[in-house]
């Protein structure tokens, strides 16, 4: 194993990738493409988005999110609603339908997990989602500050490089 291997950023990047990629397998069965599940999903969360709202959420070009959209509304998963005050805004919707299809989506994601989280015992699990969720928030709030900090003008690390290596070789010791 090389030191990049080791290293935390390529770990739970590989592992998120990897769970993407196991999860997109099982719902190709169900005769959905990535970009459709994630569509459903994102709007399951967010009733009546934009397109440009869900070409954000999904990180695609507007015109991308615009023909998947149209894609979607053929096989009757969702509508558009013009904007109450402003009709050149359409919200989009699930349709119910696509509403059962996502509560399949869903229980494929959940097997998808129990089958990631399986080597762990039950505290482990738990306790890697407290921490994952705590360095969620902590990245929530640089997206939402400015980068880098400073202090007295000079930019700060927010971890210094020894605590960096350690946890790069698997060492979680502050």
């Amino acid at each position: 194993m090389t030191d990049a291997d080791d290293h935390i950023g390529f770990l739970i990047s590989d592992a998120a990738r990897l769970m993407r990629t196991v999860f997109d397998r099982r719902v190709r069965r169900l005769g959905l493409t990535r970009a459709q599940w994630l569509a459903l999903t994102r709007l399951h969360r967010r009733p009546g988005a934009s397109q440009s709202e869900l070409a954000d959420m999904m990180e695609v070009e507007k015109a991308t999110a615009g023909r998947l959209v149209d894609r979607l509304e053929a096989k009757g998963w969702v509508v558009r609603r013009a904007q109450a005050g402003d009709r050149r805004v359409n919200r989009i919707y699930l349709t119910p339908e696509a509403e059962r299809v996502h509560k399949r989506i869903w229980r494929v994601a959940e097997a998808t997990i129990d089958d990631a989280l399986a080597g762990l015992s039950e505290r482990e699990a738990v306790q890697l989602m407290k921490l994952l969720g705590r360095v969620k928030g902590r990245l929530i709030g640089l997206v939402d500050s400015s980068w880098p900090p400073k202090s007295n003008g000079v930019a700060v690390t927010a971890r210094p490089a020894a605590r960096r290596a350690r946890l790069q070789n698997g060492n979680l010791v502050p």
